[in-house]
């Protein structure tokens, strides 16, 4: 019979997700929001993808003996009933114990019914995928919350993101003209102003000529009249903008497209879309990884500082754990919609990392207890020896061990460059 969530494990679940709140708390007023932010974003996904464990296990009538964050000395622990649940001192993940995951591992014939490898092989699949089944749910929820909260840019709507300062000007040509951040444009003399690209050729070619610019402001259409300055006569931190024998037109704006919110219902498509199509592109990204030519490129930029620091190479490069935090990082303090979207690849990777058919991940158990159900007969249960695996599991354990190193390395000593200056 399955055990049921106990209103007291429900609370020591929330203790330990509140601790999680706290010391993010704690560690922003020392050290600023964003790195807090990130490391409490990252605990927070280890402790949902156990949750999914746990859970399982628990309505599957499992013995769940342990539920921690984090690995090594116990920090802190409680026992409710059956199961302890605490924090442990090196938080790089977290675990959910259930008796009879090691097919050898010798176990008290009372509660021998109750442990994994004598659970039916449906309910070892949905335990054993169940970690990674949250982080699509979670991927969902983000890209979802994105597009609601956040929203999408609108390609075919520009807007006037910020004001440069020209050396010697109290205001730009922009500024002079009325143009305010957030305006979108319409029109610039009579002609669609729906691209960037069309935006700045008509500035460029107009050079010391009056433009009409419309644009909408606060639901209202506002026109304007505004002369682009010749890029040649102006300095940004005393570099000219522009050089050449012709004349080239600036205003002095930054330009973005406008984000607009997706509606509730909307969104749940375009949400469920986006992360069919991130799952795409992780599992070409995962092939990429494990290729000889990403081999080769990793062991290249090791032996090659300047190779490890070429922006075109950092651009294709895989990053550890602390390359991902440290462009959360970065994310998180300039851009909202980017940061989401790393967290949402992170879920969905991290997700599909796990299903890979090899112990000791999440999918190596769901292959053995495929292959057992399969060479199982009626009345007879198959049980594979798994010492014939090991040479394969040291062989995958340390292909990975040297990724992480190498990737490790890489991200200390020549960190990618801030995408989000």
């Amino acid at each position: 019979m399955a055990e049921r969530l106990t209103p007291s494990s429900l609370r020591s679940l929330l203790t330990l997700l509140a601790g999680v709140v706290a010391a993010t708390v704690a560690l922003s007023e020392l050290a600023g929001w964003q790195l807090p932010l990130v490391l409490g974003c990252i605990i927070v996904i280890v402790m949902v993808h156990e949750f999914g464990h746990y859970i399982t296990a628990k309505r599957s009538g499992m013995l769940v003996t342990d539920y921690f964050v984090g690995f090594g000395p116990v920090l802190w622990a409680t026992t409710i009933g059956e199961t302890r649940y605490g924090v442990r001192a090196l938080l790089l993940g977290g675990f959910v114990k259930v008796p009879g995951m090691n097919w050898t591992e010798s176990i008290d014939p009372a509660i021998e019914p109750r442990t994994y490898r004598a659970a039916t092989y449906p309910r070892k699949v949905i335990f054993a995928s169940a970690g990674s089944f949250m982080h699509l749910v979670m991927a969902v929820l983000i890209a979802y919350g994105s597009l609601v909260f956040i929203g999408t840019p609108q390609t075919n709507q520009v807007q006037v993101a910020g004001f440069e300062v020209w050396q010697g000007h109290p205001v730009n040509a922009a500024q002079h003209a009325g143009l305010r951040t957030g305006d979108q444009f319409l029109t610039i003399d009579g002609r669609a102003a729906t691209s960037m690209d069309a935006i700045i050729a008509d500035v460029r070619s107009h050079a010391g000529q009056s433009l009409t610019i419309v644009v909408r402001r606060g639901g209202r259409s506002i026109t304007l009249q505004a002369t682009p300055e010749d890029g040649r006569t102006l300095r940004i931190a005393g570099q000219p903008l522009a050089t050449g024998p012709h004349p080239q037109g600036y205003l002095g704006i930054t330009l973005a497209y406008r984000v607009a919110p997706t509606g509730w219902w909307a969104a749940v498509p375009r949400a469920i879309d986006e992360v069919r199509s991130t799952i795409a592109q992780a599992a070409h990204a995962m092939v990429h990884v494990f290729s000889p030519g990403e081999v080769r490129s990793l062991a290249h930029q090791i032996a090659s500082p300047a190779a490890a620091k070429n922006p075109t190479t950092q651009l294709n490069r895989p990053t550890s754990i602390v390359g991902v935090v440290r462009i959360a990082d970065q994310a998180a303090t300039s851009n909202t919609p980017a940061f989401l979207l790393i967290l949402l690849n992170l879920n969905i990777f991290v997700g599909m990392l796990n299903m890979l058919p090899m112990l000791p991940l999440d999918g190596g158990y769901v292959a053995i207890a495929t292959y057992e159900r399969l060479r199982s007969r009626r009345g007879q249960r198959y049980q594979a020896n798994l010492n014939k695996l090991a040479p394969v599991i040291y062989l995958f354990m340390t292909a990975l061990g040297l990724l992480f190193l190498s990737t490790l390395y890489l991200d200390l000593v020549a960190p990618i460059t801030n995408p989000f200056r």
